[in-house]
């Protein structure tokens, strides 16, 4: 393994540090705005450990921000294949750190966290140069002679703030979109993924250049001192009570935020013939990543007596032909964060099997097993979960799956719509006018038919929540319009001045000539 460095990376300063060594591919913004070597780079262990002090890191993203760094088209594509080749050289170290931190199996892991950020890259590098052209507007004939146009620009310095779940790709996919849109980036992996974050620490000055990319660790006090700078942007993935205080605090500086949230994503299944594919289908969704996935199914919404009957059946098939009858032995099976979320989510297992206070307690269907000292708690299937129940009042995020029988797909869809919008809907269907309606009145982030999670995969859609579930898309080139200035500009020649019909005074010759023209 490479040893950590504060210098620039070889493959990346020779596309990037001397653009007059580059001939006729030269970028021309360089020529226009000098080369980016008057960008100091840093040194000393503190950035090439990604243990910079937020002030220092800020002060240094701005100054590179002013300089236009990250502008050149060149400078971004040598971005992104340093990240291409951080994925491509250290994907074991990275699928170290994840088991570390949540017990991810590799396989997982690549699946999971490294594949969709190389995903992003490819795609990022495919695209770069349509995304980077303007876009020619029309321009209606009253404005003729004239040019319009819309520009992708880049917003300068931004604040990625990362979550524990998955603590790798949703630092890097996000940085591959505001990279790609030519800003200067800080990045703040989560402290309660340590392995995962000390790693990022290490990697991105070695991959990266220094001066466009800093990494800042740390805890609470990190993050506070980071909001309390200016940013032209904050992208945060999290949990909805500090995204409350990161939309605040950027609030305050009018500095524009994309909040990718949570939220209880609700999994209707109507009626089905494969109900075993439904059952995979549906356990893959809830348990990859031992349930700590934000668009995982966080309940099921069973429409009929024999719906619930079969997903009764066949769920816990499915939990034991992906993990085998004993779970905690399985090698593909992952881990809870740590102790505290454990805790947190066997009490409301604990309280809906319990009922009290004129509530019926669940039933278990399978699973419910903890072990503290492991971070495990089992695959877990209830029944006859009670609507008011503590399990169904907040976003469980965790490997209980509860059942809730309705007797209609009207019934579902009220049950649905009558909560705060998700960051995913679900419906297992094979009814196309069930589809139509679901599409119709339930409002969520995304949408998947007849299938869970893999929406996320493709960074052809959006991805992004609504309302409490988050604010903003990313993926793909959503995620390069967030991270950029979509900038109109008009071009009118001054050789014919054919405005001087709108001047004043507006004599009566004008008002006729004006009333015919508009």
């Amino acid at each position: 393994m490479t040893q950590p460095s504060s210098r620039i990376p070889d493959f990346i300063a020779d596309q990037t540090l001397h653009p007059d060594r580059l001939g006729e591919h030269a970028d021309p913004e360089q020529e226009l705005f000098g080369p980016v070597d008057e960008v100091p780079v840093p040194s000393g262990p503190a950035v090439a450990t990604g243990t910079e002090e937020p002030g220092a890191a800020v002060v240094r993203m701005r100054q590179a921000a002013t300089l236009r760094l990250a502008h050149p088209r060149r400078f971004r594509a040598a971005q992104l294949k340093g990240i291409r080749r951080l994925l491509e050289e250290e994907s074991g170290a990275i699928c170290a750190a994840l088991a570390a931190d949540l017990g991810k199996p590799a396989t997982e892991a690549m699946l999971t966290e490294v594949q969709p950020t190389r995903g992003e890259v490819d795609h990022a590098l495919l695209y770069l140069t349509d995304w980077m052209e303007p876009e020619s507007a029309k321009v209606p004939l009253t404005f003729r002679p004239a040019a319009a146009k819309i520009e992708a620009r880049p917003l300068g310095s931004v604040l990625i703030i990362a979550p524990w779940n998955y603590p790798f790709m949703l630092l890097m996919a996000p940085l591959v979109a505001a990279v790609a849109a030519g800003n200067t980036v800080v990045l703040k992996p989560s402290e309660k993924a340590p392995a995962t974050s000390e790693l990022i620490g290490r990697l991105i000055p070695q991959y990266l250049d220094p001066r466009a990319v800093a990494v800042v660790q740390g805890g609470a006090e990190e993050v506070q001192a980071l909001l309390a700078e200016r940013f032209d942007h904050i992208f945060y993935t999290g949990g909805e009570r500090v995204g409350r205080i990161v939309y605040e605090a950027a609030a305050k500086q009018l500095t524009p935020v994309t909040l990718e949230l949570g939220g209880k994503s609700p999994c209707v299944v109507a009626d089905g013939r494969n109900w075993s594919a439904i059952a995979r289908r549906i356990a893959f969704g809830k348990y990859t990543n031992a349930g700590q996935t934000c668009v995982a199914p966080d309940y099921v919404l069973a429409v009929g007596e024999e719906t619930q009957r079969q997903l009764e059946k066949h769920l816990p098939q499915a939990i034991e032909e992906f993990y085998g009858t004993d779970p905690q032995q399985s090698p593909d099976y992952g881990r809870m964060v740590n102790a505290e979320h454990l805790e947190r989510t066997v009490a409301l297992l604990e309280d809906a099997l319990a009922g009290g206070d004129g509530r019926a307690p669940a039933r278990l269907v399978h699973g419910g097993r903890a072990d503290v000292a492991d971070r495990f708690l089992e695959p877990t299937v209830l029944s006859d979960v009670p609507a008011d129940s503590a399990l169904m009042a907040e976003e469980i995020f965790g490997p209980i799956l509860p059942i809730i029988r309705v007797d209609t797909f009207e019934e579902a869809v009220e049950f649905i719509t009558s909560r705060p919008h998700p960051l995913a809907a679900y419906l297992f269907t094979d009814k196309h006018r069930y589809h139509r309606a679901f599409e119709e009145r339930v409002t969520a982030g995304g949408m998947a038919f007849d299938v869970a999670l893999l929406q996320v995969g493709l960074t052809s859609l959006p991805f992004g929540g609504v309302g409490p579930s988050g604010m903003g898309t990313y993926h793909g080139r959503a995620g390069f319009e967030t991270f950029s200035q979509l900038r109109p500009a008009l071009t009118k020649t001054d050789q014919v001045d054919t405005l001087r019909m709108v001047y004043p005074p507006y004599t009566w010759a004008k008002r006729q000539a004006l009333k015919r023209l508009l």
